[in-house]
C-alpha cells in the first residue's frame, strides 16, 4: 500500500521560508516521479513543482527562482524548499506520485495516482 505523508507546513511571514517534506512508503521510491501541488478554496489545483526519478525538474512560472524541489532516495523523501514566500503562496500543499514507474516527470494532476493528505501553508503579509 502506497502512502505519502507530508510535513513542514505552517505559518510564515512574507519573504520568509518553509521546507515541506513528503515521505513515501510502500514502494521503491527511486523508481517514480514525484509532484507537489497546491490548492486554495474555489481555485483549481495547480502544479507547483515536479521531479523525475532522475532528478529533472519542472516548476510553475509563479514559483520559479523561489522554490526548489529535490529528492533523497535513501530517505524515500521529496522536499520542497520555499523561499521568498508571498501571500499568494497560501494554500494546501500536497505531494503525489504516479502508479507507473518511468523516467518522465508529469505536470498534470491526472497522471498522479497516489496523494498525500496535504499540509496547510499560510503566508502573512
Amino acid at each position: 500500500q502506497v502512502q505519502l505523508v507530508e510535513s513542514g507546513g505552517g505559518l510564515a511571514q512574507a519573504g520568509g521560508s518553509l521546507r515541506l517534506s513528503c515521505v513515501v512508503s510502500g514502494r521503491t521510491f527511486s523508481m517514480y516521479a514525484m509532484g507537489c501541488f497546491r490548492q486554495t478554496p474555489g481555485k483549481q489545483r495547480e502544479l507547483v513543482a515536479a521531479i523525475s526519478r532522475g532528478g529533472n525538474t519542472n516548476y510553475a512560472d509563479s514559483v520559479k527562482g523561489r522554490f526548489t524541489i529535490s529528492r533523497d532516495n535513501a530517505k524515500n523523501t521529496v522536499y520542497l524548499q520555499m523561499n521568498s514566500l508571498k501571500s499568494e503562496d497560501t494554500a494546501v500543499y500536497s505531494c503525489a506520485t504516479p502508479e507507473a514507474a518511468g523516467p518522465y516527470l508529469y505536470t498534470s494532476g491526472r497522471y498522479y495516482d497516489y496523494w498525500g493528505q496535504g499540509t496547510q501553508v499560510t503566508v502573512s503579509s
